[in-house]
């Protein structure tokens, strides 16, 4: 499973003996898999400030989980030719150990091996300007993800605009891609070549009467370019001055004049304009394979990113340990206004083996840490019991503190 359970409990005798309990019971009935969680000591400050930091991390760690998931959509949308290839461009910088730190790691074993990033946020900081420098962290990626998307969707959008002009029925579709230079008379002062759409049944039709739809036709100058399901688009050279006369004509036979002149520029513009978007939308994925060479060896073929692809994967990173150390921050506020001064707590990571044992699993932790809280812990058996002084809903309330990290980002 993809779902963590972060838990903590005082650090006095008698609960570290409840947690061995918990990881006795929780073993032998397969329940989950219980890691220790390393949380530094930080400045704890005064308890008004720690209060007001929790509400300000509830909200900070919903907004980062937001982030994330939506980083990981971005990275979906971008890889349309290559899905199956998503969960390796969705990795955390290493944390398993400091000669690891530049390693790319799954997220799974990222959590589970959790290391607080010393370098990065110091925690002999005042706790507030830890936050603060996470959620400056967090914002700026969000910024940079809304400009690089918006980005990225406008050039979306002008192709799709440009392919639904080219996948249209002969009367609505760009001719561009159909007609070449060599179907049309050009330059002449007397002549011209319209395009007419000709339905299917009227093919014979249109092959016996054109010539004589009005006036200095040219004789067998018609011919057929293009069809779709309805009908097929001719070509027909006239003079220029009966063409309004041919329009009429051509119209009360039921045969439409398609408005549309050669124009090579034009034509070569729209192309190129096609080609280029085309381009640039791929290349946002991946640009080439390059082969990197180092004195005499020859590395393989190293595969280059493209620039949006390349810059959500750093940032999901990025993003997703900020996430981590958030929920870490969490544990210790929340932790620390629980079980009071001085600071002494155990937080411990559960991974459930599988959804159907997490009711079992709670019971077990109920069962287990149901002395420190006995109202909380009779809510949970009854949703009617309500907690004094406590504006949660029950089922969010345990008597350990408990916080929950789904990794199922794409879901």
């Amino acid at each position: 499973m993809s779902e963590f359970w972060l838990i903590s409990a005082p650090g006095d005798q008698e609960n570290l003996q409840a947690l061995e309990r918990m990881n006795t019971v929780t073993s032998k009935s397969n329940l989950s898999y219980n890691t220790k969680f390393s949380i530094p000591d930080f400045k704890v400050g005064t308890l008004d400030s720690l209060v007001g930091l929790s509400d300000e991390l509830g909200k900070l760690d919903t907004f980062a989980e937001s982030l994330i998931k939506r980083m990981a959509q971005s990275v979906v949308e971008v890889m349309e030719d290559a899905k199956g290839k998503v969960p390796e461009n969705l990795l955390a910088n290493g944390g398993l150990k400091e000669k690891m730190k530049y390693l790319k790691i799954d997220l799974t074993s990222f959590v589970t091996h959790f290391e607080w990033d010393m370098a990065k946020y110091p925690a002999k900081q005042p706790l507030v300007s830890v936050v603060d420098t996470l959620a400056k962290q967090l914002a700026q990626i969000e910024t940079d993800l809304k400009s690089r998307t918006a980005a990225y969707n406008t050039l979306k959008t002008n192709l799709e605009n440009l392919e639904k002009k080219s996948m249209g029925n002969l009367f609505t579709r760009t001719l561009s891609d159909i007609v070449s230079k060599e179907d049309f008379v050009l330059d002449s002062e007397y002549l011209i070549t319209l395009l007419v759409i000709v339905p299917k049944p009227s093919y014979t039709q249109w092959q016996k009467t054109y010539e004589s739809l009005s006036d200095m036709v040219v004789p067998r100058s018609t011919k057929l370019i293009a069809e779709d399901n309805e009908g097929g688009l001719f070509t027909v050279t006239l003079f220029r001055k009966v063409i309004e006369d041919f329009k009429t004509k051509a119209k009360e036979n039921k045969f439409t004049v398609r408005e549309f002149y050669y124009d090579e520029k034009e034509i070569k513009r729209e192309r190129e304009e096609m080609s280029r978007l085309l381009s640039d939308k791929k290349q946002q994925y991946q640009t080439s394979c390059v082969a990197l060479k180092k004195g005499s060896s020859t590395f393989p073929d190293h595969k280059v990113k493209g620039p949006l692809l390349r810059w959500l994967k750093v940032n999901f990173s990025e993003a997703f340990i900020a996430w981590i150390h958030l929920k870490a921050l969490r544990v210790f506020v929340e932790s620390v206004l629980r079980y009071g001064l001085p600071v002494n707590f155990q937080a411990v990571l559960l991974q459930p083996h599988k959804k159907s044992s997490t009711k079992r699993l709670r019971e077990v932790l109920n069962s287990v840490f149901r002395h420190l809280d006995q109202v909380a812990a009779a809510s949970i058996l009854d949703a009617s019991v309500e907690i004094p002084g406590l504006q949660l809903n029950n089922q969010d309330y345990f008597p350990y503190v408990y916080f929950h990290i789904d990794l199922s980002l794409l879901d």
